[in-house]
């Protein structure tokens, strides 16, 4: 069993630079890994994800945590020379660290506000590339309760708070008043945002809440019965805010209009736009009613069969199902569309014939797939090419199934 590694982020969690000395060497997923009496490196742990940077100007790019010993995965194999008792001098990605030390002290101060305003546990949390993810115990939240979570852990934010790291003995957990009892036995590493939340957590965070800057919930769903909220803070929310100011007066300039008359304009254009597509799908109904009386006007027999480079597939089965209502009719539609072909057979109630007879040798042909009943069946064509062939091939099963 290797020996505990010294934890340097412990110590000093603004610490970019170490010297250490090589306890030993190993392989993980197929990648050399060191192992160090001491590192600034944090591992993936508790939802925060692992430090970056280098070793003896190498990449690394895991570091895990097995047991006490922290391993160091590295993108290439280091020098020969690099054995066990020999030292190496390691670099962590500090714009990295500090982006973590950001969200995830953000995390602790969202996490109390949640307990403080709407009684809403963390059930979990995640650290992610782009944004953070918090798990909440409620079933519901409006958006006056949203805010009022925000402004508390802004307001934190802008007091400034310390925030404090240290260890207590197991007699003295009692005395820590912690937002969640900790699950871990024995020695515990207490996180504490000044006089407004005590977490028992190993991860990296600022010494002041003032380092964390803006906290903003940019999102959230509904997850077995809890709700998860996506949120920035810090630097992403900043990129966050720039990103959508850009993007409003973008929208505004486009329009016209003063910002803050963009949401009820675009809130009338939304209900115009709901008018104006209930309408066109008016005029494209008496549309395809009028396309197939004159088809069926046509028809020479009780088949209509064609292929439209022209119409949707949604469009074709509309058309053949206006079809089959003019009269005994079996429809057998093709719609060439730019990476698929889709195929559609629709009959008449009249007509006593089981397309799905039909459409299954059909499918074999063309290697296709979908499915239907005894009136109507779609086929998408993963094949290209065969759409006449197959509606041939389909125009013979029918013929032979006619009275």
């Amino acid at each position: 069993m290797l020996p505990p590694t010294t934890r340097l982020y412990f110590e000093d969690v603004y610490r970019t630079e170490f010297e250490a000395s090589i306890v030993s060497r190993s392989t993980r997923e197929g990648r050399p890994a060191l192992a160090l009496d001491k590192t600034c490196f944090y591992p993936e742990s508790g939802g925060q994800p692992w430090d970056m940077g280098t070793i003896n100007g190498i990449p690394v790019i895991r570091v895990l945590e097995e047991g006490d010993t922290i391993l160091h995965v590295l993108e290439r194999e280091p020098d020969p020379t690099v054995q066990a008792g020999g030292s190496v001098a390691g670099r962590i990605d500090w714009p990295r660290r500090f982006d973590h030390m950001q969200q995830h002290s953000g995390q602790h101060i969202m996490s109390q506000a949640f307990i403080e305003v709407l009684n809403g546990e963390t059930k979990s949390f995640h650290l992610g590339a782009d944004f953070a993810t918090l798990e909440i115990g409620l079933a519901e939240l409006d958006e006056e309760g949203l805010e009022k979570i925000e402004l508390l852990a802004n307001a934190v934010v802008q007091q400034d708070k310390e925030i404090k790291t240290y260890f207590v003995a197991p007699e003295k957990i009692s005395e820590v008043p912690f937002r969640r009892p900790p699950k871990k036995e024995g020695l515990v590493r207490v996180v504490e945002v000044e006089g407004f939340d005590y977490s028992a957590c190993g991860g990296t965070h600022c010494r002041r809440t003032g380092e964390i800057g803006l906290i903003k919930i940019t999102r959230w769903e509904r997850i077995r019965g809890n709700l998860r909220f996506e949120f920035l803070c810090g630097g992403r929310a900043v990129a966050d805010s720039i990103r959508k100011g850009r993007m409003v007066r973008q929208m505004a300039g486009q329009m016209s209009l003063q910002e803050k008359d963009l949401a009820g304009s675009l809130e009338k254009l939304v209900q115009e736009g709901k008018s104006l597509r209930k309408g066109l799908k008016a005029l494209q109904s008496k549309l395809v009613d009028y396309e197939a009386k004159d088809l069926a006007g046509r028809a020479t027999g009780p088949i209509i069969q064609d292929i439209s480079k022209e119409r949707t597939p949604e469009e074709a089965k509309l058309l053949a199902l206006s079809l089959i209502k003019q009269g005994c009719f079996v429809v057998l539609f093709g719609a060439s569309g730019p990476e698929r072909d889709h195929i559609i057979l629709a009959r008449s109630d009249s007509l006593a014939i089981d397309l799905r007879e039909v459409g299954r040798p059909v499918s074999s042909l063309v290697a296709g797939r979908g499915g239907g009943g005894p009136s109507l069946m779609e086929i998408v064509v993963d094949q290209r090419g065969k759409l006449e062939a197959a509606l041939d091939l389909a125009a013979r099963l029918v013929r032979e199934r006619l009275p």
